[in-house]
């Protein structure tokens, strides 16, 4: 470049004013440290990577195109699978009467507080006040007692995609804790407790796929304790992920064996082929968009989000790197080129040709919006016929021939994917405890680990973990019972009774 020391350091001054008064404007860059205060942290991530924007009404956020990109994604697999086992889509209304709400005692209890009511039309007192659905088990299960009269009825399995309002809580989080949210949640009926059973466990893998294969986030499938299983259930499975900064569980999603509790309460009945009356056995099953939220929480790094490639909006961003004298209309031109090229191999790419900004500039704007690959195109590039791919996860700068574009991008989008799981799998396993005493359960759980302690599976014993460990952060309770159960010798003793124990359960704080 032109120019001497002094004008050299002069403009290094000015660029310095720039980059100030640009991330003031911009608000890129993150002020604190993912290590330093990870809510800060997560709360500047969701907004400045332009995932959420905060709304007037706390607790409701709007979800921006980057994020309703990203539930699209999991909303076409799991659709397309939930499909596969003959689950039909339907919606059902927003409102439920007071009267069908008041009819399953034990499961309102559970939703009493987070129940929202209508009680005006205009500025008329409605004569009846209508509650917002926080789920949709006694709006649904009316009407599965007119539509199921014989055993030919059955099996009957439905679906929809929707959202539900739960009002009460403290301390909002977008994605993870929201008075609105969108989920899906099936609702299925058969005439048999193993057909439900089995059911329960094949929506359950498709949860594990959805974090696993989708998100990048390593989860563990178990069984809820009595105490945590959902209200007015004969039995809850979950899948349990875990955030290594917040020293914190997080319920990812939830598969429930219903039983015939809901079948006694809506009467929903049938005659078996044997003639003879018989009550339906039901599940019910959601996952909801704090998936999105358990990802950033997990992939985030200082720079802002990091999105598996599977799921993110832009797979690959392309940038023009023009220097001063050099060919600016080849440049754009071939990045124009690029991204038709990957586009046509079924990518989600786009080139970033905004001239009112600098290469560095758009580097820190799609870094903190996660794209997981960047493609910078210069000059010299131009000459030797290549792209420099900039990886999001670790950074890593490779050149590659424009001629084996394609299939380079496609390995390294892979390996990008499995990487972040990989990483992902590796800090969790890092923060895991066995713990089979009170001793070694207290020291982890003020550690922030997620401990895997034995336990007698006694209800009044796990009441007693979560009083004897209430605090500023939260008490501690039993996140699930893995499937994949340790050895446990028969001698073993349960680490908060001294009780004979009876398997191993993962415990500790939670969303």
């Amino acid at each position: 470049m032109a120019g001497g020391k002094a004008d050299n350091s002069k403009s290094k001054a000015n660029t310095k004013g720039k980059e100030k008064e640009v991330k003031k404007e911009t608000k890129l860059g993150l002020s604190v440290k993912k290590d330093d205060n990870f809510g800060e942290w997560y709360s500047e991530v969701v907004v400045n990577g332009e995932m959420i924007e905060y709304y007037d009404i706390s607790g409701c956020y709007i979800l921006r195109p980057w994020t309703m990109s990203i539930w699209e994604v999991m909303q076409a697999f799991f659709d397309a699978e939930i499909k596969k086992m003959n689950i039909k889509n339907c919606y059902f209304p927003l409102f439920v009467s007071p009267g069908v709400l008041q009819r399953e005692k034990d499961h309102i209890e559970g939703f009493a507080p987070e129940v929202a009511w209508v009680t005006k039309s205009g500025n008329s007192d409605l004569d009846v006040p209508i509650a917002i659905r926080p789920t949709s088990e006694t709006v649904m299960y009316p009407y599965y007692s007119k539509w199921i009269r014989g055993h030919r009825d059955l099996p009957l399995k439905l679906n929809q995609w929707c959202n539900v309002v739960r009002w009460e809580f403290s301390n909002p989080t977008p994605f993870i804790r929201s008075r609105e949210f969108l989920w899906q949640e099936g609702h299925t009926a058969f005439a048999s407790k193993t057909e439900a059973d089995a059911e329960v466990l094949e929506i359950l893998e498709l949860y594990r796929r959805v974090y696993e294969e989708f998100l990048a986030v390593p989860v563990i499938k178990g069984q809820k304790s009595e105490l945590e299983k959902f209200a007015g259930g004969l039995y809850t499975t979950s899948v349990e992920a875990f955030i290594p900064n917040s020293g914190r569980g997080i319920q990812g999603a939830t598969s429930h064996c219903l039983g015939q509790n809901f079948a006694k309460m809506f009467e929903i009945n049938f005659e078996d082929d044997k003639g003879e009356k018989a009550m339906v056995w039901q599940n019910s099953w959601a996952y909801s968009t704090r998936t999105i939220g358990v990802m950033v929480m997990v992939h985030g790094d200082d720079k802002g989000l990091v999105l598996p490639p599977k799921v993110a909006a832009l797979q690959i961003i392309v940038t023009p790197v023009p220097y001063k004298d050099a060919n600016t209309q080849a440049i754009l031109d071939t990045c124009a080129a690029t991204v038709s090229t990957l586009n046509a191999a079924g990518f989600r790419a786009e080139a970033d040709l905004r001239d009112n900004y600098s290469p560095g500039w758009k580097y820190s704007h799609w870094e903190m919006k996660g794209v997981p690959l960047r493609l910078e195109i210069g000059p010299k590039d131009l000459e030797k016929k290549q792209v420099r791919a900039v990886r999001r996860d670790n950074f890593a700068k490779t050149d590659i021939a424009i001629d084996g574009l394609v299939e380079k991008v496609k390995e390294m989008l892979d390996d990008i994917q499995q990487s972040l799981f990989n990483s992902a799998k590796l800090k969790r396993d890092a923060c895991v405890v066995v713990a089979k005493t009170w001793g070694e359960f207290a020291e982890a759980l003020g550690q922030k680990k997620l401990i895997l302690a034995p336990w007698c599976n006694e209800e009044e014993v796990e009441k007693d973990v979560k009083a004897r460990t209430k605090g500023d952060m939260g008490a501690a309770k039993s996140l699930c019972s893995p499937f994949d159960q340790p050895e446990l010798p028969e001698d073993t003793l349960c680490f908060a009774s001294g009780k004979p124990a009876k398997k191993w359960t993962y415990w500790g704080r939670s969303y």
